[in-house]
């Protein structure tokens, strides 16, 4: 099947003159897209007839594929590069970048050890000190795992006594690691070498002597594209060879199952964590003496989340019976003992709880920013932490015979800043502050509450100069996300403070699907629900320009991954609403995500077209089957990479060739393919920039609002 018929050499020469606009504009045309061919497949879905022209796009090992990708990013390229201020951009985020960036020290063995990156190196190095505060050492190094730092560390664990360290190194962006050992007193590596693991660690024994991890069988073929199953744990002992380990548990009668070891510190338990999916688990056990697995906490409807076992009694955070989650405890020598230890919160959500010191540290969130509260174990409240700043803080856990530790507090106007904490006390001071090329006294971040389509109360972070008129003509970047129990709360990103430099307005939505306000709020933006979630984004976008914060000429919406998929559904739900769309590594074809790799675990989230229930409502909404010929669609700058084995290319790539096949306006629909790269963990610094470079550039260029140097 010939699916490419377009030369970009014989075009090389045809890209459209350049026009000065009123606005002084340099006017940009696209060179002619790719001629896509367009094949036969239709699938029937319970007598629904769906046509899936591109499925041939879905073959990641095709020379025609292969072909078509390189075609589209030779239109892509030249596009961006006749945009007069992308140079520009690229410079100035580079600047917002560059700036030294340091992790809380966390204590093991004899040593602190922290992450530390200088500016623009693509990954963060690994140090250690024998004092916090004192000049450390260089540990390990991912930048010289590989040439061009697409080598990044996706896990990361000490053994107890802090003698072995164990890492899980992910190349170029994929799910798949293999973890390596290295000796902490001589920093070289072991023998030891753990291959064909995803979605997992090492989890290490009370004993130092070994560890746990979560491992698939090698596949046969599609390495990046595949459908993973049956998830095994093992155990290695250090010294030996992989193909030694000792099969911990394994399921044979559900292949489509997460598992994960969870090991008691005294040695004495062994936890198996089971999930169907995202959301939703099962907690097994036995003492490590006995063989059989029991179920302790039976699967699938609530979530259970191990956070201590002291005194043969699980501690553990869920949200059964307790929809902002509580903090219970669970006798294992008499499960039907279960006791709460820290009550669901009326109002706010518990996010975890974290150990030190003999105490334990509840993270909770109040309107989606940050509170934490210090408990003894029978769940008698120390104190409330009080924090130096509003934001989102992270790193409230240490060791039981800890007398502090350190936290990181961010917020969109200020970087990750380090406190030391006096466990006894409860007072913060300043660990470590970073200084950034920017003046925050002229940037403020605003919290309003807009009603979405059926009434509910939306909250939304609004970043701005203080100096902002609301005049309706500013530029305005809206970003959601909107699923998979995951929270979008404030935190310092240097690509959007770039923006708001410009005279930007960027708006974060927390949307339903999150779990911002707790299991309700997540479920009311799951399945059948789905559709809140984007009546949430699009409401917020009315409310913004209502408010004349923008207008829907100066608007676009951007969101990764499920928030392409929030992209993509309203960018087709409402496409006379923005003026630009920038769907990132989006889940399109809702009718298939779950035919490729672990694409199966987001049915607990999604719904299934499987399922004659479900297939109704996901078909309504999914941005693949929902672009219609004849409609003009706004700027859109589709966003993936070549080995996303988390979210397959192939959702960008076919909801792109719809795209260009359907649209009835002026505007570009251009997708950009990065090399080496994966869903985004890890990303390179240099890739990173280059990304934002060119989104913005794209953004600007198709709002009619040039980009200028800071200063003029």
């Amino acid at each position: 099947m010939k699916c490419y018929l377009w030369s970009v050499v014989a075009l090389a020469g045809a890209a459209a003159l350049a026009t000065t606009g009123c606005n002084n504009m340099k006017q940009i045309k696209h060179l002619p897209y790719p001629e896509t061919a367009r094949g036969e497949v239709v699938d029937n879905y319970f007598g629904t007839e769906v046509p899936d022209p591109y499925r041939w796009l879905e073959d990641d090992n095709s020379e025609a594929t292969a072909a078509w990708v390189a075609a589209e990013n030779a239109v892509t390229e030249d596009y961006l590069s006749q945009i007069p201020f992308r140079d520009a951009i690229r410079t100035r985020l580079t600047q917002l970048w560059n700036y030294p960036k340091e992790g809380a020290p966390a204590k093991h063995g004899d040593w602190y050890y922290y992450y530390y990156n200088d500016g623009l190196q693509n990954q963060s190095v690994l140090y250690r000190t024998a004092q916090p505060g004192q000049a450390g050492e260089v540990f390990l190094d991912p930048n010289t795992l590989s040439e061009d730092g697409t080598v990044a560390l996706a896990a990361a664990s000490f053994s107890k006594d802090g003698r072995y360290f164990a890492y899980a190194a992910a190349a170029s962006g994929s799910d798949w690691v293999e973890i390596r050992v290295m000796d902490t007193e001589t920093k070289a590596l072991t023998e030891d070498r753990i291959n064909w693991v995803k979605f997992s660690g090492a989890t290490w024994t009370s004993d130092s002597k070994g560890f746990y991890y979560s491992a698939y069988d090698a596949p046969k073929s599609g390495v990046y594209s595949s459908q993973n199953q049956f998830q095994k744990v093992y155990y290695h002992q250090l010294g030996t060879p992989q193909s030694a380990d000792r099969l911990v548990y394994e399921d044979k009668a559900h292949p489509l199952r997460y598992f994960s070891a969870w090991p008691s510190e005294d040695g004495k338990w062994l936890f198996i964590i089971a999930s169907e999916g995202t959301s939703g688990t099962e907690i097994l056990y036995r003492k490590t003496s006995e063989k059989k697995f029991r179920t302790l906490l039976a699967g699938f409807a609530h979530d259970y989340a191990p956070v201590d076992c002291k005194e043969d009694n699980l501690y553990f955070v869920t949200n059964d019976g307790a929809l902002n989650y509580a903090l219970k405890r669970i006798s294992l020598n008499d499960p039907s003992k279960i006791e709460t230890v820290i009550p669901e919160h009326e109002r706010n959500l518990l996010e975890g709880v974290g150990t030190a010191g003999g105490y334990l540290f509840a993270s909770y969130l109040q309107d989606a920013q940050s509170k934490v509260a210090q408990y003894d174990y029978d769940g008698k409240l120390v104190r409330e932490v009080t924090l130096p700043a509003i934001g989102s803080v992270g790193g409230f856990s240490g060791e039981k015979e800890d007398a502090e530790l350190y936290y990181s507090l961010s917020n969109y106007t200020a970087p990750a800043t380090i406190y030391r904490y006096d466990i006894a006390t409860g007072e913060s001071t300043l660990y470590k502050a970073p200084e950034v090329a920017f003046d925050p006294s002229l940037f403020v971040t605003e919290q309003v509450f807009y009603a979405s389509k059926d009434g509910t109360q939306v909250p939304m972070f609004i970043t701005r100069r203080k100096d902002l008129k609301l005049n309706g003509k500013n530029p305005c970047l809206l970003y959601g996300y909107g699923g998979f129990q995951i929270n979008m709360t404030p935190g310092f990103n240097p690509s959007a403070l770039m923006f708001v430099e410009q005279g930007g307005v960027y708006c974060v939505a927390n949307l339903r699907g999150g779990s911002e306000y707790g299991e309700a709020w997540h479920k009311a933006g799951m399945l059948e629900n789905k559709q809140n979630v984007f009546d949430d984004f699009i409401a917020a976008a009315e409310y913004l320009i209502a408010q004349k914060y923008t207008s829907s000429d100066k608007l676009a919406i951007n969101g990764g991954s499920n928030g392409g998929l929030l992209v993509g559904a309203c960018e087709v739900q409402r496409p006379d609403l923005y003026a630009v769309c920038l769907p990132q590594v989006g889940v399109m074809d809702m009718l298939r995500y779950h035919k490729f790799t672990i694409g199966w675990g987001w049915a607990v989230e999604y719904g299934s077209s499987d399922s004659a229930e479900q297939f109704p409502y996901i078909y309504a909404y999914s941005p693949l089957h929902n672009i219609k010929e004849g409609v003009k669609y706004p700027a859109t700058l589709v966003m993936t990479a070549d080995h996303d084995d988390r979210v397959v290319p192939a959702h960008s790539f076919k909801f792109a060739a719809t795209m260009q096949h359907c649209q009835a306006g002026e505007a570009p629909v251009l997708i950009r393919i990065e090399s080496k790269a994966g869903h985004g963990a890890g990303k390179p610094t240099s890739k990173r920039i280059d990304e934002a470079a060119d989104m913005y550039a794209f953004l600007f260029q198709n709002i009619g609002v040039p980009y200028r140097p800071v200063g003029e």
